[in-house]
C-alpha cells in the first residue's frame, strides 16, 4: 500500500516535502483489530507539531493522521463491533489501557499509556490502516466523508473544550483563534448555548469576516479590546501571545482553556508580560485540554448529527499531503483541511 511517512522531525519553513510517500505492507491484523481501508484524512496543526519536533512519536518512521474516514475492509480474530463495508471513524485516541485509574474514573485522555493515532500508532495518510475495534467509531450517514473527517479531532476537541469552559446559556464566550475547530466550535456553541454572545480573536481579516457570518457579534485582532468581555476563551492557536491577550480580558472568575498539544516557540516578552495582578487575580483559571475520551467522540458525533452540523472544508488529493500540511503552516484557513482518496 501506498503512505505517507515521516522519516525524522524537520523544519517546515525549510522543508518543503515533510514527508515521504512510500510502499508499506498493508498491516497484518491482531486480536480485535479491524483493517480499514481509508477514504480520507483531516489534516491537523498536531501534525505540524509532530513535524517540527514539539510533539514526537516514540519511533520513527510514522504515518500520520488522526482524523480517519474508511470502510472496514477486513475483520481480525475476535471483532463483534463491526462488519465488513461498515463506514467508520478513527480519531486521536487510538488506544487506551482501561485499568488504570484515570480510565476507571472516565478519564482515559490521561492513561499513562494513552496511544495516539498517528503518533504512537500508524494513522491514516495511508490506504490502509489498522486499529482495535473498541477505538473505532460508527459514523453518521448525513456524513459526507470529508465532511465526517475533522468532525473527529477539530469537533470532538472542540466539544470537549467547550465543556471543560463550564459556560451556561448567556455567557459570553470567547475563541482566541478561528481555524478548523474554533469554526465548529462556534457553530456547536450556538446550537447548545443559543443566548450566549460569541466574541471571535483571529489574526486577519478573512478569519474574522467568516466568523461574522457563521454568527459571531464581534470580530478584532489579537490584543483588541472587545464590546463584552467573555466568562471563558478558548484558545485554539500555536501563539504563547494569545494567553496573555486572553488573560487580559477574561472576567472575574473566568476561565481559559487552551485547546493545543503543544505551543509553538514561547515569545519571552510575552511571558515577561503575565503578572499577576492583572491577568491572574481575580480567580481567573487557565485550564489545559489533554487528548480526548471515546465519549467525547461519540457524544459529539450524536450532537453533530442532531443539529447537522456540516463543517467548511478544503479537500486535497492524496498527492498533495505535503502541500495540505504547508497551506496550513502558511495561509489562511478557513475551516478544515481534508486529504482524499477520493473511494466513495
Amino acid at each position: 500500500m501506498k503512505a505517507w511517512q515521516l522519516n525524522q522531525t524537520t523544519e517546515l519553513n525549510t522543508n518543503q516535502n515533510p514527508l515521504a510517500l512510500v510502499e508499506m505492507p498493508i498491516p497484518v491484523l491482531k486480536k480485535n483489530e479491524i483493517l480499514i481501508r481509508v477514504l480520507c484524512c483531516g489534516v491537523c496543526h498536531t501534525e505540524l507539531d509532530e513535524i517540527e519536533g514539539r510533539v514526537k512519536a516514540p519511533a520513527y518512521p510514522v504515518v500520520l493522521g488522526h482524523q480517519v474516514i474508511g470502510y472496514v475492509e477486513k475483520l481480525g480474530e475476535g471483532v463483534t463491533l463491526f462488519k465488513k463495508d461498515e463506514r467508520v471513524g478513527v480519531a486521536w485516541i487510538g488506544w487506551a489501557c482501561g485499568q488504570c485509574h484515570q480510565c476507571k474514573s472516565g478519564n482515559e485522555n490521561l492513561c499513562d499509556q494513552f496511544k495516539a493515532t498517528g503518533r504512537d500508532l500508524h494513522g491514516g495518510y495511508a490506504e490502509y490502516m489498522n486499529i482495535d475495534e473498541r477505538f473505532a467509531f460508527a459514523i453518521p450517514k448525513i456524513f459526507s466523508n470529508e465532511e465526517a473527517a475533522p468532525l473527529l479531532c477539530a469537533g470532538a476537541i472542540g466539544y470537549r473544550s467547550l465543556i471543560l469552559t463550564g459556560i451556561q446559556n448567556r455567557d459570553v464566550l470567547g475563541l482566541m483563534g478561528f481555524g478548523a475547530s474554533a469554526h465548529i466550535v462556534l457553530k456547536l456553541s450556538k446550537y447548545l448555548f443559543p443566548d450566549s454572545p460569541i466574541i471571535v480573536f483571529a489574526r486577519n481579516e478573512e478569519e474574522r469576516s467568516f466568523s461574522i457570518s457563521l454568527g459571531a457579534i464581534w470580530a478584532g485582532n489579537i490584543g483588541d479590546k472587545p464590546p463584552l468581555n467573555p466568562r471563558a476563551i478558548i484558545d485554539t492557536t500555536p501563539s504563547w501571545k494569545a494567553i496573555v491577550a486572553s488573560l487580559q480580558v477574561l472576567q472575574p472568575g473566568g476561565r481559559l482553556v487552551i485547546n493545543a498539544i503543544r505551543k509553538e516557540s514561547a515569545d519571552k516578552s510575552a511571558l515577561l508580560d503575565l503578572n499577576y495582578p492583572e491577568h491572574l487575580w481575580m480567580e481567573k483559571e487557565i485550564k489545559s485540554v489533554a487528548n480526548i475520551t471515546r465519549q467525547d467522540v461519540s457524544m459529539f458525533l450524536k450532537i453533530a448529527a442532531e443539529m447537522r452540523l456540516i463543517p467548511e472544508t478544503q479537500v486535497y488529493s492524496f498527492a498533495d499531503a505535503n502541500k495540505a500540511l504547508l497551506d496550513l503552516k502558511h495561509k489562511h484557513v478557513k475551516g478544515a483541511k481534508v486529504i482524499s482518496l477520493r473511494r466513495d
